[in-house]
């Protein structure tokens, strides 16, 4: 654990320096495997299950919050949205099918290339861009709702992170952050079980000590100006293949909050 501290440590000192959240190693690993995003049985499958749980929950309470009836297609008409750390894209097509004017950004340049590719090939107009959420924050801009999903357990600087995401909100916009609590279920289920003994993931992909509870990220978001509103956990029924949202967040778990306006 102490070799793991010192690492964030010098990554926190370099992202200080650096005006950014960015953990280039992060970055890196992610870049390694961009090729895969779109690959429903490759190392983003359980990405690929877990989706309409998220999908779901950001649709709804999207449509709470402007006034839309999620019943239909285009739901999200017009919205503007910013989805942080996008990937492949895997997030961000299903929510332009549903109207919204999404830009999605992320550090890894092979996974902006991915998705730029398949929103292409799907006929879909996603404004994909390989940059970090301050910097885009520092050029004025602001949505309707902004995304940060399975992120920050990622970045260097937990609240500095935070803090751009909150200020990219529009006022009476809506923020949806999800990541991994840090318990010992969480290590037994999201390290040892998805990593070393299922291989959902490859290993090393999440560092436990980052993982940060709905406390410490509710903290930071409400640092950030913003109402906290809905949470839910994220759940995985072996039985039946699937996940769902629910009331245990003690592993996996969605974070709502708003900016009064």
């Amino acid at each position: 654990m102490a070799a793991s501290a010192q690492r964030r440590g010098s990554a926190e000192d370099n992202a200080t320096r650096n005006g950014s959240t960015v953990d280039a190693a992060e970055v890196a690993r992610f870049d390694a495997i961009a090729k895969t995003w779109w690959d429903p049985k490759g190392p983003m499958a359980v990405l690929h299950k877990f989706n309409p749980v998220r999908l779901a929950f950001i649709r709804d309470l999207a449509c709470e919050r402007f006034g839309r009836d999620p019943k239909t297609m285009r739901a999200l008409e017009g919205l503007s949205l910013v989805d942080i750390g996008c990937g492949g894209g895997v997030l961000c097509e299903p929510l332009a099918r549903l109207g919204a004017r999404v830009t999605g950004l992320d550090p890894a340049p092979t996974n902006i290339a991915v998705a730029g590719a398949h929103a292409q090939s799907s006929g879909l107009a996603i404004d994909y861009r390989q940059q970090t959420i301050e910097s885009l924050v520092a050029e004025g801009g602001r949505y309707d709702i902004v995304l940060a999903m399975e992120v920050v357990e990622h970045v260097a600087d937990v609240e500095a992170f935070v803090g751009a995401c909150c200020a990219a909100v529009k006022p009476g916009g809506l923020l949806v952050m999800a990541t991994l609590n840090r318990t010992l279920k969480s290590y037994a289920l999201a390290i040892v079980g998805a990593e070393y003994v299922l291989r959902w993931l490859p290993r090393g992909t999440h560092d436990w000590e980052k993982f940060v509870t709905p406390k410490e990220l509710g903290d930071a978001i409400e640092r950030g100006g913003l109402e906290l509103g809905d949470s839910t956990g994220v759940v995985y029924n072996p039985f039946t293949d699937r996940w769902s949202a629910a009331r245990d967040m003690d592993v996996n778990y969605m974070l709502a909050a708003h900016r009064p306006g």
